[in-house]
């Protein structure tokens, strides 16, 4: 079976911003763009994307998660790169557009559409190290994918890094390759030396977010998540995670929470933890290692709140409970 999100539907939608306005929509060859090597993206790190996906529900229609919050990110993330400024309305057309092309390809749950709108800058001016592109292109491409969990869900390992952060503290609100990118190496380096699946960047002890993905606390009817900064992304499963939680009687709790905490509260034979993010919906975490010492989460295994949780949301999305909260835009 292919990786997750390396098959592409074979077109794409595409606007270019030229001469201070947006091109009319075109539907492309997905397999290649037009870009000078000179280009303010690959000089400067001008991109930003989003992620969201489209669901088949059983009666055959599909719908299109969250897609309203996904494009005030991307808008965000735009504005906050100094890209143009995207037209909001035209990327949702953009995306309901090509999804209705592609919407028979969209598997049967628990596979979805992954749907990877991108903004990059295509200026060619290798002077403007400290000057923002003029122009830009936005395209959306599709890619069909299954079930996150192929192998079966298994709780994760996390290095507790007290000293790095996954991108500059002004730069987290922003969903840009960059940061990823500066994720990678201590990523890469965990795995190696203490077989960790990913690092919880806690700068000074402050527990911010893995480097693709959320974090989340749950103790007891509680769930606990740092409160929204501009240093780490504003996830929408995030804030789907937090509004089922509430919905289902939890209290939500946004707040500043430290290593020693955490810590403290993983030795309790209730507590889970869980990443949150748009391929795997959540993800359990079975054991912290800090400091060379690993520490036991709950019982270290899924926990039964976090399957709660990731179920209710799938259920919404796959149209078997009801979407009270105006989540989905149905294309067809």
């Amino acid at each position: 079976m292919a990786a997750f999100g390396s098959v592409f539907m074979p077109k794409m939608a595409l606007t270019t911003f030229e001469n201070t306005q947006w091109t009319e929509t075109n539907i492309v060859s997905s397999d290649s763009i037009q870009l000078h090597p000179g280009a303010h993206v690959l000089h400067y790190s001008s991109t930003c994307f989003e992620g969201l996906k489209a669901f088949r529900h059983a009666d055959g229609s599909v719908h299109v998660f969250r897609m309203d919050q996904n494009i005030k990110r991307l808008a965000q993330s735009s504005r906050l790169l100094s890209l143009p400024a995207i037209d909001e309305e035209q990327v949702s057309t953009m995306i309901l557009d090509i999804m209705a092309e592609y919407a028979s390809d969209v598997p049967e749950p628990p596979g979805s559409m992954y749907i990877r709108p991108t903004h990059i800058g295509t200026e060619a001016a290798v002077g403007k190290a400290a000057a923002p592109s003029l122009t830009s292109m936005l395209y959306i491409l599709l890619s069909p994918v299954g079930d996150y969990f192929t192998g079966g869900a298994k709780a994760l390992r996390l290095l507790l890094d007290e000293t790095g952060m996954r991108c500059a503290p002004h730069m987290g609100m922003i969903k840009s390759g960059g940061n990823y990118a500066s994720a990678l190496g201590p990523i890469t380096k965990a795995k190696a030396e203490v077989q960790a699946d990913q690092i919880l960047f806690c700068p000074n002890g402050d527990v911010q977010e893995t480097g693709a993905a959320n974090f989340l606390l749950i103790d007891g009817n509680e769930i606990i998540t740092k409160g929204l900064d501009t240093s780490f992304l504003h996830g929408v499963t995030r804030s789907s995670i937090l509004t089922i939680a509430a919905d289902l009687g939890m209290t939500v709790t946004e707040r500043d929470l430290t290593v020693a905490e955490l810590l403290e509260r993983a030795a309790k034979p209730e507590v889970e933890a869980v990443l949150s993010g748009t391929a795997a919906v959540l993800t359990s975490v079975g054991t912290f290692i800090h400091e060379d010492k690993e520490y036991q989460v709950g019982s270290g295994e899924p926990g039964p709140i976090a399957q709660k949780l990731r179920q209710t949301l799938n259920d919404i999305q796959w149209g078997k409970t009801a979407d009270t909260h105006n989540w989905l835009t149905k294309v067809c």
